[in-house]
């Protein structure tokens, strides 16, 4: 495994096998579930699944890993498998091109994952994802608002209860103690958000500004932090999404 004799030095063989053994799903291919995918991909995981129904726009070229000239228009699950298995191709990667929904949940087997790392936009499909994967014991780590921000250095992970100025966050937080769920693990932002100049956006149109630095630095931190609850143990994580069952 000479890619990875670098991260062996530092994490030891045994620790990398975990990695190796794991299979962690990423739902949400965007600007931070790119990242985060990308990063999961590099450390080792060995088995990966990307869900998004969406495809690879332009608007996206300022932001989102998988946003290439040359993958306008492809499907930005199949876009991530393609890259991933460019850079490991010994890495079971699939990528599954729907939207995460109400529609569609019942699809997923969330049981056969190690590890779900959230990126989802939509809050309905976000707490119905975290409240599934809690139900079927799955560590599961959501990411809150990107948008409107620009320092990346910002980021943080914390219980969902413990975050704040963020109003996804907020707004989730909400909606999952509806469902009974608490404790879920958040990569979240403490910077306020700003007002975007909304001149260049259409009528009507959910207008949130981004630029390239900050979606990817949330990604980051959240593939950090499965990484290291995968190498590491259980220990690290029961205290916010228990084991696995």
């Amino acid at each position: 495994m000479q890619a990875y004799i670098r991260e062996i030095a530092l994490l030891g063989e045994e620790n990398f096998a975990k990695l190796r053994a794991a299979r962690v799903a990423v739902f949400g291919i965007g600007g931070v579930g790119a990242f985060a995918a990308e990063a999961l991909v590099r450390a080792g995981v060995g088995a990966l699944t990307f869900v998004d129904g969406d495809v690879v726009a332009e608007s996206n070229l300022n932001r989102q890993l998988i946003a290439l000239h040359s993958t306008l228009g492809m499907n930005k699950a199949a876009a991530m498998r393609a890259r991933a298995l460019d850079i490991d191709p010994q890495c079971a990667c699939e990528g599954i091109e729907r939207f995460y929904d109400e529609n569609t949940a019942d699809s997923f087997d969330l049981s056969l994952f190690d590890y779900i790392a959230d990126c989802i936009d939509s809050v309905k499909s976000k707490v119905l994802l975290i409240a599934r994967a809690r139900a079927a014991g799955v560590p599961v780590i959501s990411c809150m608002g990107a948008g409107n921000k620009l320092d990346g250095g910002a980021f943080q992970v914390a219980d969902i209860e413990k975050t704040r100025e963020c109003p996804l966050a907020k707004i989730v937080r909400r909606e999952l103690k509806k469902a009974g769920v608490t404790g879920v693990k958040a990569v979240f932002s403490e910077e306020k958000p700003r007002l975007p100049d909304r001149s260049g956006a259409a009528a009507g149109e959910k207008f949130i500004g981004s630029i390239s630095f900050v979606p990817g630095a949330a990604g980051l931190l959240l593939a950090g932090e499965i990484v290291k609850d995968i190498a590491f143990g259980a220990a690290m994580r029961t205290a916010h999404c228990g084991d696995k069952k």
